[in-house]
């Protein structure tokens, strides 16, 4: 296994994964949708088309927006990836991976819906919602 592949699995064990890493910079999303989906925000790493996913079966997508979906878990509802649909790249929940040695949190979007009840120690990029709408060309609260 090469430094930038992971494996891992959702709860339940009936999606597994091996991943291959595009870099080891996690980013955490804070937006409503997230919150919702996650229960808190959604720390994330950004994987290269050859990730294989087992269990496709147990895999449901849901369209979240005019641009990406998200994926979870039909059997135990964990989250598995967000995934672009202009170009089918996709970011996975790190929370699946067995192993997150070496990985460093780098980024941090829709900061501006960040709870007022956590924050991070690192000191990482920060986007604002309208800076994030304003790279898919659409206005705040339509995500």
């Amino acid at each position: 296994m090469s430094e930038k592949t992971r494996c891992g699995h959702c709860l339940c064990g009936a999606v597994q994964v091996s991943a291959v890493l595009a870099n080891h910079e996690a980013g955490a999303c804070h937006c409503k949708m997230c919150q919702r989906w996650a229960g808190g925000p959604v720390v994330v790493i950004a994987c290269t088309p050859e990730t294989v996913f087992e269990g496709q079966d147990a895999i449901a997508v849901y369209p979240s927006s005019a641009w990406a979906e998200r994926a979870f878990c039909k059997h135990c509802g964990s989250p598995l990836f967000y995934r672009m649909k202009n170009d089918g790249s996709y970011y996975l929940s790190v929370g699946l991976l067995d192993d997150t040695e070496g990985l460093k949190l780098v980024n941090e979007i829709f900061i501006d819906r960040k709870p007022s009840f956590y924050s991070f120690a690192e000191k990482t990029n920060q986007m604002t919602e309208a800076q994030v709408m304003a790279m898919y060309n659409t206005p705040p609260g339509e995500s």
